[in-house]
């Protein structure tokens, strides 16, 4: 399956009966980034997360009650 990068639009290969060609089949909201394009996102995220000024807001999960 070819796929394109969404931030440097690199065309690449991926397997077609790879979980990742699934989901990007079944689930047009989910996008595709290339490996290095996601180390560079993840670097910096860290970066930024280390600073101590940038605030990673994660949805808490509430707990269902048990009755």
């Amino acid at each position: 399956m070819r796929v394109k990068c969404v931030i440097c639009d690199a065309l690449n290969d991926i397997p077609d009966f790879s979980p990742l060609a699934k989901k990007l089949r079944n689930r047009p909201i989910h996008t595709y980034m290339c490996p290095s394009c996601q180390d560079r996102i993840t670097e910096k995220t860290n970066a930024r997360l280390a600073t101590g000024n940038f605030r990673f807001i994660r949805r808490a999960v509430q707990e269902e009650e048990e009755f």
